[in-house]
């Protein structure tokens, strides 16, 4: 019965990103999950609006991430905010590390995916935050790209 509503192909996006940063590199992470929370995935129950990611010790984390309690769980259901470790290669781990110590570089997910394989990955960006002026720019070019794709 449950079966019916997981989907094979989930793709969530982060829309705020691009409007709140703007990215200057992109890595594919794998996540470590438990099987509720890769359940809860497949049906599609993540939010990744409020989502960062940061380094505690060696590893990197994603913190703030929604992933709804999966409904058919037990008392073994999982914490919807925990951190979850990402995995990266230890060269990508250590540019990034070496990355963020610039002043106003933040590491945010932008969308989160199955791959072929089933497995849950991550997309991360190296963002820095745009001010009110380059929002407003990027409003602008929407409303452009908007009315020249009407005509």
């Amino acid at each position: 019965m449950a079966k019916d509503k997981i989907e094979k192909n989930v793709e969530i996006r982060n829309r705020r990103a691009s409007f709140e940063y703007s990215f200057l590199e992109k890595y594919t992470a794998g996540i470590m999950l438990m099987g509720t929370e890769i359940k809860s995935i497949r049906q599609g129950k993540i939010n990744l609006t409020d989502a960062y990611c940061l380094f505690l010790g060696e590893g990197l984390y994603i913190r703030q991430m929604n992933i709804a309690k999966y409904n058919e769980g037990t008392h073994y259901n999982h914490d919807p905010l925990q951190d979850r470790k990402l995995l990266l290669t230890k060269r990508e781990l250590r540019k990034l590390q070496n990355s963020l110590k610039d002043v106003g570089l933040t590491m945010i997910p932008t969308r989160m995916y199955i791959s072929e394989r089933g497995f849950a990955k991550v997309e991360i960006a190296l963002a820095k935050g745009k001010k009110l002026y380059d929002k407003r720019d990027s409003i602008k070019e929407k409303d452009v790209k908007r009315s020249m794709d009407r005509e």
